[in-house]
């Protein structure tokens, strides 16, 4: 989400016209855009899992040396109490559906600092489905949502091995548009069961969220137009080597 509310709120609007009641977020609710403290507030309420991501992580760190005038900026906009909320979040959760043990967790298996993109090698592959100090033990996972790269992409490797990345709802690259994931099946089941994987994209006002950062004044005010109007890391506006999060599709 990343402090983008009106993002937030329209993706809110097509689950909820799919009756789809149970909603799982992957992290990062803070920072990039205006509306942390906002985004918040409505996770909390509507999404019955959320899951700790980097910014959620690290922003509200009290040992935390590095700082901008960006990062006080989005620290500063939280709310009481919402910053011990955020480092609270559990790293991951696992559910089965349709016979298939589904694990989320926002960047890897081994930290929410650890990043895996969709051109990742076997190597990074495989770990994405390891038990970790992180995830805890139990029976592995057959199927892995992510998120953290803001690259939507859909994997299945030859022994049934399942790794989807949702994209991002308020930060997406390339197409600009809000993207997120329907998983489909017979939730709770251990039995072998019809099971899909649906992206989601939807249309919304970006230059309303835009209008509200510049209203509120936020720091690095540029590289949120770049990447809510025209889904270009706000990176590449000054380094044309950096990453442009030009990915395989979907």
């Amino acid at each position: 989400m990343h402090g983008n509310l009106t993002a937030l709120e329209a993706v809110l609007a097509d689950i909820d016209s799919r009756g789809i009641e149970l909603i799982y977020n992957l992290g990062d609710y803070v920072g990039k855009g205006p509306r942390g403290r906002e985004v918040i507030d409505v996770c909390r309420q509507r999404c019955a899992v959320n899951i700790r991501g980097n910014w959620d992580d690290f922003l509200p760190d009290p040992g935390r040396t590095h700082d901008s005038e960006g990062l006080a900026w989005w620290l500063a906009q939280l709310g009481e109490g919402q910053g011990d909320w955020l480092r609270a979040l559990p790293f991951s959760h696992d559910f089965l559906i349709s016979g298939r043990r589904v694990r989320l967790f926002h960047a890897s298996a081994t930290s929410v600092h650890r990043r895996v993109r969709f051109d990742h090698d076997e190597r990074e592959f495989l770990g994405m489905f390891a038990n970790t100090p992180a995830t805890g033990d139990g029976p592995a996972p057959s199927v892995v949502g992510y998120g953290d790269t803001h690259d939507p992409f859909y994997e299945v490797a030859g022994n049934g091995l399942t790794l989807f990345n949702t994209g991002s709802v308020g930060n997406s690259m390339n197409d600009p548009n809000p993207v997120y994931v329907i998983v489909e099946g017979r939730l709770g089941s251990d039995v072998p069961a019809p099971f899909s994987v649906q992206f989601v994209r939807v249309p919304y006002d970006a230059e309303a969220e835009i209008a509200v950062a510049a209203r509120m004044g936020m720091p690095e005010l540029d590289g949120f137009i770049s990447e809510a109007r025209h889904g270009v890391y706000r990176g590449a506006m000054h380094d044309p080597g950096a990453p442009r999060y030009h990915r395989r599709p979907a």
